[in-house]
């Protein structure tokens, strides 16, 4: 079966290394979090808020070993008052667990996003 996992991060600048750091740490916890195996992970979508562009966050994915996994990134709609420096993912991975045992994970400002998905 083949269920979705959220998450977001956000920055506090437009940097590659920021960017790198922040994709690297909310994909780490999403599989420590969700005990996935990399072998698990059909695919990711990222997108990242207009305000980041000094690097995808798919190259990061790819620094931790994400070799085989499909990877796409693209920008999130510009919604006036929405969050900034924003990195958002859903992974899309295969597990026998229910979608009530998934674990989404939200980071730093991107907690606001979906209190409803946090523990």
């Amino acid at each position: 079966m083949v269920r979705g996992i959220r998450g977001a991060i956000t920055v506090s600048e437009n940097t590659r290394e920021q960017i790198r750091e922040a994709t690297q740490e909310l994909l780490k916890a999403i599989v420590v979090e969700n005990k996935l195996n990399l072998e698990d992970i059909a695919s990711a979508f990222f997108t990242v808020t207009a305000d980041l562009n000094a690097d995808f966050p798919a190259s990061s994915a790819r620094e931790i070993g994400w070799h085989s996994v499909p990877l796409i990134c693209s920008t999130e709609i510009p919604v006036p008052g929405s969050i900034e420096r924003c990195i958002r993912v859903l992974l899309h991975v295969n597990t026998d667990i229910s979608q009530r045992e998934i674990k989404h994970i939200f980071l730093r400002e991107a907690a606001s996003l979906r209190k409803d998905l946090l523990a």
